[in-house]
C-alpha cells in the first residue's frame, strides 16, 4: 500500500525534483541563481540615514562610533572634515578614508567602515498576508523576514506564488518564489534589496502582470521584463 501511494503522489509531484537534507549557502547556477544569494552584498552602497562605523587601526582618536550619514550624505570625521559617503559602498570610503589620512597625517592608515543600521532599508510587501505594509529592514533580511514584518500570510494564501520586484541597473525585474519550499529548506531564501516589493499570491496583481510572471518558471530568478 505504501509504494503504491508514494507513485501516487510522485506521479503529481510537477517541477524540479528536491534534494533532502540540509539547504543549500550558496546560489545554484543550474537554477539561475547566480549573482543572487543569501548574504548581504559586499559592495553595499551606502545611503543617507544609514548608520556606520569608522575604526581607524591604532589610531581610536581618529575612530567614529555610531555615526548617522546626514540628509546631504555626509559625515564628519576628526582632521579630515565633511566627507562624502552617501553612494559610496563600504570598501570604496575605506580608500578614500584612508588616502586622505595617509596624505596629511598617518602613514599606512588602515581603516574599516561597518554599517550598523541601514535606515533607508524599505520593502513593500501586499497581497495575501495579514498586514500589508511598508517596513523597514535590516541588512540581510531575507524573503521570510519581510513575510515576518506582514505577521505573515492568511490562511488561504497562495503560498506557492510569491513574486519579488526589484529594479536593476538594466530595468525592474521578478523573480517567483515557492514559499512552502523555501521554508522547508529546499529552495533559496533571498537576502532582501533596498526597495524590492514583496507579492504573496499573484492574484491581486492586475492581468498584464499575471500573464507575465505566468511565463516565468519559478526557479528563474530575476527575470528581465
Amino acid at each position: 500500500m505504501l509504494p503504491a501511494a508514494a507513485s501516487t503522489l510522485g506521479a503529481c509531484r510537477s517541477g524540479p525534483d528536491f534534494q533532502l537534507g540540509p539547504a543549500a549557502t550558496a546560489p545554484v547556477p543550474s537554477l539561475g541563481q547566480v549573482g543572487y544569494g543569501t548574504a548581504l552584498p559586499v559592495d553595499y552602497v551606502l545611503r543617507q540615514s544609514d548608520v556606520i562605523s569608522v575604526t581607524v587601526f591604532r589610531e581610536p582618536d581618529l575612530s567614529l562610533g555610531e555615526t548617522p550619514i546626514s540628509a546631504d550624505g555626509h559625515i564628519s570625521v576628526p582632521l579630515l572634515g565633511t566627507i562624502q559617503a552617501a553612494g559610496l559602498t563600504t570598501s570604496e570610503l575605506e580608500s578614500q578614508l584612508e588616502r586622505s589620512l595617509d596624505a596629511q597625517y598617518l602613514r599606512d592608515a588602515n581603516v574599516s567602515v561597518n554599517v550598523l543600521e541601514a535606515a533607508s532599508h524599505r520593502v513593500v510587501v501586499e497581497g495575501q498576508v495579514e498586514q500589508p505594509g511598508i517596513f523597514t529592514f535590516q541588512p540581510g533580511t531575507r524573503l521570510s523576514g519581510a513575510i515576518a514584518l506582514a505577521q505573515g500570510m492568511v490562511r488561504e494564501a497562495d503560498r506557492s506564488n510569491v513574486a519579488i520586484f526589484r529594479e536593476s541597473p538594466d530595468g525592474p525585474t521578478v523573480a517567483k518564489f515557492d514559499y512552502g519550499a523555501v521554508q522547508a529548506g529546499r529552495m533559496l531564501d533571498p537576502v532582501l534589496m533596498p526597495g524590492d516589493r514583496v507579492v504573496v499570491g499573484t492574484s491581486a496583481l492586475s492581468q498584464g502582470w499575471q500573464d507575465a510572471l505566468k511565463a516565468i518558471p519559478v526557479f528563474a530568478l530575476f527575470t528581465r521584463l
